[in-house]
């Protein structure tokens, strides 16, 4: 779920909500009461929850060892 930040038009109050993508804005203002809240740009945030996964979750065969298997770097001996 998306983090949200709202700021108070009215006190100046700001805040983070952790919210659906399809929830409602929130409009009322914790700190004051009025429904002055408004949206604010922000750089995206996100949370990761889980165990994660893998650059090689998904390959098969011989394309799980990317990162200096035989095939891709020159031997010191050539």
């Amino acid at each position: 779920m998306p983090i949200y930040e709202y700021q108070c038009a009215d006190c100046g109050h700001q805040l983070e909500a952790l919210q659906k993508i399809s929830d409602d804005a929130l409009t009322d203002c914790p700190s004051c009461g009025k429904p002055a809240l408004t949206k604010q740009i922000s750089a995206a945030g996100f949370r990761l929850a889980g165990k994660g996964w893998y650059e090689t979750d998904f390959k098969t065969g011989s394309k799980k060892n990317l990162a200096g298997g035989s095939e891709s770097a020159p031997s010191a001996d050539s």
